[in-house]
């Protein structure tokens, strides 16, 4: 056995129940969405699947692949041109082989951490007509692998991707870069502009994604203080407080 997370208490289960009433009667199909690193599962798929790549030797790459990734990250402030070359350095590879190394990668962490409250809340959603994406600033080959963790499939995903020419991964960006305000714009693009009722997020990362619900926006938390996205998360958790939004945190803080 894994960590035993926190469940939700009751009275975010009573709101999400009453968010849920209150959006069906507005709309057939509400929308709701989810990060996915850090909200679903307590481990971050997208660097695991570059991970996988580097210990396998599977694509070219600089001397030192994650020192690159790192610097590319602080570069100009704006980690996004980071978050695209995650998915630059498959140029040339066929997207099925891509897919079946993506799910290998998932398959090499399991039992992968998931939060099974949050798998419940979706088995929630669906049950009751919702219709549920993931919205990730991770490569959205690589969670599209775990997506199957939450009783989700790969088309529910919106993530960072390349364009795919005749089955080949090139380097051209595609769609929108799933980060801050791109989360947002990303998802109000794949739901044609119908804004969802709810979003969770762990982030500050997630903030224009939970500011784009309409009803419920919910704040999770599992990183220990030594972790590197525990300051980011602390600091979501407190704005969430501040606005009054759901909030939660999985582990017994320390």
């Amino acid at each position: 056995m894994g960590m035993k997370y926190k469940l939700y208490p009751s009275e975010i289960w009573s709101h999400i129940h009453a968010s849920i009433d209150k959006a069906l009667l507005q709309n057939p199909r509400p929308i709701a969405a989810f990060d996915a690193d850090g909200t679903l599962w307590d481990t971050d798929l997208g660097e695991s699947f570059f991970r996988y790549k580097i210990d396998r030797n599977l694509v070219e790459l600089p001397e030192d692949p994650w020192n690159h990734y790192f610097e590319l990250k602080k570069k100009h402030g704006d980690p996004r041109t980071a978050y695209l070359w995650l998915a630059q350095i498959l140029k040339g590879q066929k997207i099925d082989q891509v897919q079946t190394w993506a799910q290998e990668s998932v398959k090499a962490l399991a039992p992968v951490p998931v939060f099974e409250e949050q798998k419940k809340l979706i088995e929630t959603f669906k049950s009751r007509g919702v219709q549920v994406y993931i919205v990730t600033a991770s490569i959205k080959w690589a969670v599209e692998a775990g997506a199957a963790l939450v009783g989700l499939t790969p088309d529910d995903v919106i993530g960072i991707e390349t364009d795919v020419q005749d089955g080949v991964v090139t380097d051209r960006p595609q769609g929108i870069i799933t980060h801050r305000e791109g989360k947002a714009e990303a998802l109000l693009h794949a739901t044609g502009g119908k804004k969802p009722f709810f979003c969770s997020g762990n982030t500050m990362g997630d903030l224009e994604l939970l500011e784009c619900s309409t009803d419920l926006k919910l704040a999770v938390s599992a990183a220990s203080r030594d972790d590197r996205i525990f300051r980011t998360e602390d600091d979501l958790q407190k704005l969430a407080m501040e606005r009054g939004w759901l909030h939660h945190r999985f582990i017994v803080s320390e």
